[in-house]
C-alpha cells in the first residue's frame, strides 16, 4: 500500500461507529457498525493484507438496533461492544451489548452465508440507570472491568463471575448528562475521565463521591471527545465544537499545553498515537482528517541542550537533528460527508482509517517523509 494510495471501504448504509483492534498486534483490522433505521444493521471486520494492500471484509448480522459506538477489548481479539438505539413500541430507547466474534470468521463447511453470527451476545442491565449510553469503555489493564456512561452516572461492570454485573455507580452531581468518557492509564487505571458540556472531570472509581481534578471551561463550547497520551499519563487530547484541538496536563488544569484551530467545524474523533505520540488525529465535521504534530508536548520531545555540552550524545560538529515543528502536518479531505471516528492501527503504527457519515471508510498512512523524520 503506497502512502498516496489510500484504501476505502464502502458500507451499504450510513454508519458512525468505527473501531481498532486492539488485542492483537499482527493484523492491521477494523471494525465498522452501521446506522440504519431498518433492522438490517452490520458490523464489518475489515483486514488489510499490506502484500496485495487488498482489504477483505466478514460481515455480521447486528439486528439489535443502529449503531452509535464501538469499543474494541484490549484483552480478547473477539470481544467488542456495542452501543445502539432502537425502537420499542413508539419510544426510542439505548442498550449496549457485548459481542463476541467466533474464533474462525470463514464460513463453515465451505459453505457461504451473507452474514456471519456472533458466537455470543451480552446485554449489559443497564435499565434503571438512564436513558442515553454514550459509550462502553474496557479498562486498559484488567479484562473484567467496564464503564458504562448512561446520561450523568459511569456505571462498572465486571466480568469475573458468570455474568456481567454492575458492581459500582458514580451519580455525577448538577451534571445531567455526560458526552462520553475513557479510562486514564493513570494510578493504576482507577481513575474515569467524563466530559460534560465544556467541561472535563475525573472520578476516582474506588470512591464513587471523588473527583480528582476538574478542567471547567476546557472548551468554548461542547467537548465531543477525548483521549489519553498511553506513553505520557498526565496527558489527555481533546476536541470540541469550536473546532479546537487541545492538548492538557491534569497535573495543572489552569491552562492546555498544547492547542490548534485547524478544523471548520465541529471535531467529532481525537486520538493519540500509541507509539509516536506527537502525532494527533483529528476528524470533524468539516469533512476533513486532520494529521497533527505535537512534539514539544510529547513524551518523545527534543531534550533542550545545555551550554555547557551537557546534552552529551551530540559530538562537535555533528548536524543537530531535525525534529517535526509542532502545528497541522497533513490534511486528508478525500471524505465527503461528516468524520465522525478516526482510529490508529495498532498493528502498524504509521496507518490510520477514518470513517465518514456516508458510509465511507477510508484506510491511509502517515506521508513518509514525516515517518522518517521521526524514525531517523
Amino acid at each position: 500500500m503506497e502512502e498516496n494510495n489510500s484504501l476505502v471501504y464502502g458500507l451499504e448504509f450510513q454508519a458512525r461507529a468505527l473501531a481498532s483492534q486492539q488485542a492483537e498486534s499482527n493484523d492491521v483490522r477494523f471494525f465498522v457498525a452501521t446506522q440504519s433505521l431498518k433492522p438490517n444493521n452490520q458490523l464489518h471486520v475489515v483486514d488489510l493484507n499490506e502484500d496485495s494492500s487488498a482489504l477483505q471484509s466478514r460481515i455480521f448480522a447486528h439486528p439489535y438496533g443502529e449503531v452509535w459506538r464501538l469499543a474494541a477489548s484490549a484483552h480478547d481479539p473477539r470481544l467488542l461492544a456495542s452501543c445502539y438505539s432502537l425502537l420499542k413500541g413508539t419510544q426510542v430507547v439505548m442498550e449496549t451489548a457485548l459481542l463476541t466474534l467466533p474464533e474462525s470468521l470463514e464460513p463453515k463447511d465451505g459453505e457461504e452465508q451473507e452474514f456471519l453470527a456472533f458466537e455470543n451476545v451480552e446485554k449489559l442491565a443497564t435499565e434503571g440507570y438512564g436513558v442515553e449510553i454514550r459509550t462502553t469503555e474496557f479498562h486498559p489493564t484488567d479484562a473484567n472491568q467496564l464503564a458504562c456512561v448512561v446520561d450523568g452516572k459511569i456505571v462498572l461492570f465486571n466480568r469475573a463471575e458468570a455474568a456481567t454485573r454492575v458492581v459500582a455507580e458514580i451519580n455525577a452531581k448538577n451534571v445531567p448528562k455526560f458526552t462520553t468518557g475513557r479510562w486514564s492509564h493513570f494510578h493504576q487505571g482507577n481513575h474515569f475521565i467524563a466530559l460534560h458540556d465544556c467541561s472535563i472531570k475525573s472520578y476516582d472509581v474506588r470512591d464513587p463521591n471523588h473527583v480528582v481534578w476538574s478542567i471547567d471551561e476546557a472548551h468554548s463550547q461542547l467537548v465531543r471527545d477525548l483521549d489519553c497520551n498511553p506513553n505520557k499519563q498526565c496527558h489527555i487530547v481533546t476536541g470540541g465544537d469550536d473546532g479546537v484541538l487541545k492538548v492538557w496536563d491534569f497535573r495543572n488544569t489552569k491552562e492546555h499545553v498544547f492547542a490548534r484551530s485547524d478544523h471548520h467545524h465541529w471535531i467529532w474523533s481525537v486520538r493519540f498515537n500509541t507509539y509516536h505520540d506527537q502525532l494527533i488525529l483529528s476528524s470533524g465535521s468539516d469533512g476533513k482528517v486532520l494529521l497533527t504534530c505535537a512534539g514539544s508536548v510529547s513524551s518523545e520531545a527534543p531534550e533542550v541542550i545545555t551550554g555547557d555540552g551537557g546534552g552529551g550524545e551530540q559530538g562537535a560538529g555533528t548536524e543537530p537533528r531535525e525534529h517535526l515543528a509542532d502545528g497541522l502536518l497533513q490534511t486528508f479531505d478525500q471524505h465527503e460527508d461528516s468524520v465522525y471516528g478516526v482510529e490508529w492501527s495498532t498493528a502498524d503504527p504509521w496507518m490510520f482509517a477514518s470513517l465518514s457519515y456516508d458510509g465511507r471508510m477510508i484506510i491511509s498512512k502517515v506521508p513518509k517523509q514525516y515517518k522518517y523524520q521521526i524514525l531517523l
